[in-house]
């Protein structure tokens, strides 16, 4: 393991994390909301910029300007009385401009990959990144973030330590060689006893939704992780930027809480009843 890497992601890392509590504890909603935006505005920047090294023509300006608008809208529709649901309608609304955009090209080659791509990444980016918003909004919302945040990245870290210390079988070597059996499992592992342990700031949750989430936010975290490695392999790029020390870009840095974000969510939302 490479300790100047290891070093450079702990101080990265720590000021992200300082960053991200103040917001959610000391500042109001929207600041909160502004930072998910830029978060997404850079993450979809780097997707668009990927997607371009495959060959693959997008509305790089567009795609970023509406993916850093979805948070926002959720902020409305959930921080105003009287809000219909804003996000459903603005995907629609924006889904059509991309394809009045496609009408405008004097050359219709890649219509279909440059649409799909633009969409999915208005998708898999903007829209599950923002229900960090939705998130924020419900009962002891900070304290959910914080709950989602430290599952998550806890196993990311074990997952690398670990993998990185004892790792000896890979797990899927064409989408990620450097990913670990070891490192699974010791990821997933730690994910469990970080939510377990959120017992102390989260005292309404009992320990069996505690235990069942981190098995499901460890999981949902290693697959985002690999789902962002198979997108990058597909493409022949490394990492997806490196705006930041020791992990690469933003997308790097978020890949993980795309899909144990929006599941948390549902999980809270319909199973608890909150």
């Amino acid at each position: 393991m490479d300790n100047a890497s290891l070093l450079s992601r702990i101080v990265t890392s720590a000021l992200i994390l300082t960053l991200v509590g103040l917001i959610m504890f000391w500042f109001p909603n929207w600041v909160f909301t502004l930072l998910a935006s830029s978060m997404i505005g850079m993450a979809l920047a780097e997707y668009f910029e990927i997607a371009e090294k495959k060959g693959v023509e997008v509305y790089k300006h567009f795609g970023i300007i509406i993916g850093m608008c979805v948070p926002i809208t959720v902020y409305f529709q959930k921080g105003l009385e009287g809000y219909f649901t804003l996000e459903p309608f603005f995907l629609v609304i924006a889904c059509l401009f991309i394809f009045v955009l496609q009408f405008t090209r004097r050359d219709g080659s890649q219509a279909l990959a440059s649409i799909s791509v633009t969409l999915f990444g208005l998708l898999y980016i903007a829209w599950f990144f923002s229900f960090f918003i939705k998130l924020k909004f419900m009962p002891d919302g900070a304290l959910l973030v914080a709950f989602v945040i430290l599952v998550t990245k806890i196993g990311d870290v074990g997952a690398y330590l670990i993998g990185g210390t004892i790792g000896k079988h890979n797990l899927i070597p064409r989408i990620s060689p450097r990913k670990t059996v070891e490192g699974t499992i010791g990821g997933l592992i730690c994910s469990v006893v970080a939510a377990v342990a959120s017992k102390s700031f989260l005292p309404s949750f009992p320990y069996g939704h505690l235990l069942v989430l981190g098995f499901l936010l460890g999981i949902l975290a290693q697959v985002g992780d690999l789902a962002e490695s198979l997108l990058k392999r597909d493409c022949g790029v490394k990492d997806s930027g490196a705006i930041l020390s020791g992990f690469g870009g933003m997308l790097d840095l978020i890949d993980s809480l795309l899909f144990t974000v929006p599941i948390f969510y549902f999980y809270v939302e319909i199973l608890m009843k909150r």
